[in-house]
């Protein structure tokens, strides 16, 4: 009688336990369709974007650079490559802003940054990280371009 309290209790546990752990939401499609793994999560590099080591007063060079800085970012998000991105408020630590890119490798990311101009003249730096993070973040991207109003 023990032996069976005790196998009705193992199984209704790991049921229990199974049962709490299991999506009743989960979308299979949706989750193939955003490369998430089973927690619906992926890897990216996350970019900081800090105060390089470039100084100068050439307003048109510096525009040139901001022009190449903001068209590279339209063209990453345009190839979806580009997940998040925003400044930062001044800071001690000089950094600037930061990305969130659906890459798998720096290399990648690099290839990517190399096409910005403000990169490639050192006025950022940047600093790459493997982070891991929701699998939806893409879904974003699309959120976000029916909010604005006027264009970043």
């Amino acid at each position: 009688m023990l032996y069976k309290k005790l196998c009705f209790a193992v199984l209704f546990l790991v049921f229990f336990t199974n049962a709490q752990n299991t999506n009743p939401n989960y979308d299979a499609t949706l989750a193939e369709k955003l490369k998430a793994d089973d927690y619906g999560m992926k890897s990216y590099v996350f970019v900081v974007l800090k105060t390089g080591s470039t100084t100068t007063t050439d307003k048109d060079f510096i525009a040139s650079c901001f022009k190449s800085h903001m068209d590279n970012i339209h063209q990453m998000v345009k190839d979806k490559k580009l997940i998040v991105a925003g400044p930062m408020n001044k800071n001690e630590a000089n950094i600037r802003g930061i990305f969130i890119l659906d890459v798998a490798t720096f290399d990648e990311a690099n290839r990517l940054l190399q096409n910005d101009k403000a990169i490639k003249e050192k006025l950022f730096t940047v600093e790459l990280y493997n982070w891991y993070g929701s699998a939806a973040l893409s879904e974003y991207i699309e959120v976000s371009d029916k909010i604005w109003k006027i264009k970043p």
